[in-house]
């Protein structure tokens, strides 16, 4: 069976589904859109591309977005991001403060609100608010044919700032430690900001196939970070990219992936494929219940969980 097939077939099975999640509704925007959304996009190694459903809606991938953030931050000073957060598991939800007060203000890693908002305040200290936010601009657009419509959507961002108390308390919290260097509402604007990026499943999955290289924009044939950085993100995305949820998903789905509470998912078969999925109905965990389902079928059906043992005798 093709892949287009498959995924057919897959979004086939959740056509009619009933039990389909909750959208998020701390965000305004977020809360008015459409559960019945459902849009898968892959983008194999060879470059061929296969997309089904609302694949080529746009739609606001929040948390994803903490991928692109790393990834400018371990550009811009390397290893020493690691003084500041950790590399670890959080087995907390994603907006937790509880860990910071045993762990003197050091978050477990850099995909916990937590931890992105240090990977903020350094981007601010690197290149300031306004030139950071078109950093991550000019990093996830030339991964795609297509740039229309990946934009920041100010309204969201707004929307995310007069909801984002808990983001708030984070940071006041690390700016006790001495983890926070610049001023509080500038981290703060930066990360509301990197949260509100807006795209496609299509674009996201071609957009991610620069870690599925291992580093290489597939499109241009130019470097994008060091394979190291790359290989680091994905180890994190299989760790802690579905936050206390992060054990099972890599149990039933077997690739690295990034979730965000606008309903998306960014998983990674290392030398094979780059898929995104978009359902906005989020299970308890606060990741996209069908998507996640939808993610593990797929690698049913193709053999791509990295823990499949190819070459056993």
């Amino acid at each position: 069976m093709t892949l287009t097939a498959i995924l057919e077939d897959i979004a086939d099975e959740f056509r009619d589904v009933s039990e389909r999640g909750v959208v998020a509704n701390y965000i305004p925007p977020l809360a008015c859109v459409d559960p019945t959304k459902f849009g898968m996009a892959v983008v194999e190694a060879d470059g061929q591309i296969h997309t089904v459903g609302d694949a080529d809606e746009a739609f606001s991938i929040q948390s994803i977005s903490k991928i692109f953030g790393l990834t400018l931050a371990l550009d811009a000073i390397g290893d020493a991001l690691w003084t500041r957060v950790r590399q670890e598991p959080s087995g907390s939800a994603f907006n937790s403060i509880v860990q910071l007060e045993s762990e003197y203000g050091i978050p477990r890693n850099p995909f916990i609100n937590a931890g992105a908002l240090v990977v903020s305040d350094v981007l601010v200290s690197h290149y300031g608010v306004q030139e950071a936010q078109q950093k991550i601009l000019d990093l996830v657009r030339p991964l795609t044919r297509n740039a229309k419509n990946i934009v920041i959507d100010r309204n969201v961002a707004l929307q995310e700032k007069e909801t984002g108390f808990r983001n708030a308390a984070l940071v006041n919290y690390m700016r006790t430690y001495n983890n926070i260097e610049n001023p509080i509402e500038k981290t703060l604007e930066l990360y509301f900001h990197q949260c509100a990026l807006t795209m496609s499943c299509h674009q996201l999955a071609e957009v991610g196939a620069y870690l599925m290289t291992g580093s290489w924009n597939p499109i241009t044939g130019r470097q994008v970070t060091s394979t190291l950085h790359a290989r680091t993100i994905m180890a994190l995305m299989m760790m802690c990219g579905h936050y206390d949820a992060s054990g099972s998903f890599a149990i039933r789905v077997g690739l690295p992936g990034k979730s965000g509470v606008g309903g998306g998912i960014l998983a990674i078969a290392p030398g094979v494929a780059s898929v995104a999925v978009w359902s906005p109905g989020l299970n308890e965990y606060g990741n996209s219940l069908l998507g996640t389902r939808a993610l593990e079928r797929l690698v049913q059906r193709t053999g791509w969980s990295v823990f499949n043992a190819y070459h056993m005798k």
